[in-house]
């Protein structure tokens, strides 16, 4: 048991991710993209050169693709991500109440419902003080986890008798996340057999992000290093790419499509693909990861091409959501 120095009751710990529409419908989804693509984190362009174009070209267009994206793959409960995280909520909570410290559990969005402002919100009017920020993004970056410092700071201001925050930056190079990666791959090959490789997909940013500080592109090239160690794998045979790139500015490479295309042609036809920087299944894996980009390598000349489902609400997921938390309950 981690001792606290108040009741239970006045803590709590947020887990926030990306966010999802409320709804698979064209409406939804433009609200949904308006609020994700206006956030200066994701898209720093003046407003007078891109608000035009967001709001007369990009929505009205982009919105009825996505949306028939998001039919694919919504569930008879909902939008997988919303669910999966309602789930991973839960088994913490559970998971807490084991080490005997229960405290309240609950999770918020970057952009849609619930909102970061409003949940930090009914916490403290529930007369909660201390509360734990969890982003469940392992790999750091500026149009992620501080998007959501944004809004976390945009609610300090806006109140006057402020809670104590914590707030955990990335654990890509934590233990457990470490296991839960390199078991999560390990299943996969019980069940299926190994590949000639592994391609890890990250989600692409801006690469002049990267040369203005972002250290993600750092992070996802070293859980792939650690992946490849933890399974005993040639570091060639775990290879790195970036997906959803936006727009004509250059991203991060390899794209993920791209290489999908050339891989065959290399001799690699049997190919098993995960997104280690998704901790819930969403529609950039189930949709544009396990199905649009299934199509490209297959047709360029693959003969398998397995997604392997991200972490989820996976025991060992769960356990180092339980570690992370009670590291920052430490002296609290």
């Amino acid at each position: 048991m981690t001792k606290l120095a108040l009741p239970l009751s006045e803590y709590a710990v947020v887990l926030v991710n990306l966010g999802t529409p409320a709804a698979p419908e064209v409406p939804e989804i433009k609200a949904y993209l308006k609020q994700f693509l206006s956030d200066k984190r994701v898209v720093d362009y003046p407003d007078i050169l891109w608000q035009p174009l967001l709001r007369g070209i990009i929505l009205p267009f982009r919105s009825r693709k996505v949306a028939k994206a998001y039919q694919s793959i919504w569930w008879p409960e909902g939008s997988p991500l919303r669910v999966i995280t309602e789930r991973q909520v839960k088994a913490l909570g559970k998971r807490l109440e084991l080490t005997e410290t229960p405290v309240q559990v609950c999770y918020a969005m970057t952009y849609g419902q619930p909102s970061i402002g409003s949940t930090l919100e009914r916490l403290c009017e529930s007369g909660v003080k201390r509360i734990v920020i969890l982003p469940l993004y392992p790999q750091y970056s500026a149009t992620t986890t501080a998007a959501i410092a944004d809004q976390v700071a945009d609610f300090v201001k806006q109140t006057r008798n402020l809670p104590e925050i914590r707030f955990h930056k990335h654990y890509h190079h934590h233990p457990t996340y470490r296991a839960a990666l390199a078991g999560s791959v390990r299943s996969h090959w019980q069940k299926h057999g190994q590949a000639e490789a592994l391609l890890l997909s990250f989600h692409g940013i801006p690469e002049r992000f990267v040369r203005l500080g972002d250290p993600y592109q750092q992070h996802c090239r070293e859980t792939a290093v650690n992946l490849a160690a933890d399974l005993g794998w040639p570091a060639e045979k775990v290879i790195v790419s970036f997906q959803s790139r936006v727009g004509k500015e250059q991203w991060l490479t390899p794209y993920t499509d791209q290489l999908l295309e050339e891989l065959p042609g290399k001799g690699i036809k049997n190919l098993q693909v995960l997104s280690p920087a998704f901790a819930a299944d969403c529609l950039e894996t189930l949709e544009e990861l396990a199905v649009e980009n299934k199509e490209i390598f297959m047709h360029a000349g693959g003969e398998s091409y397995q997604y392997v489902s991200a972490l989820n609400d996976s025991p060992c997921h769960i356990r180092l959501f339980e570690q992370i938390v009670l590291q920052q309950l430490q002296g609290w």
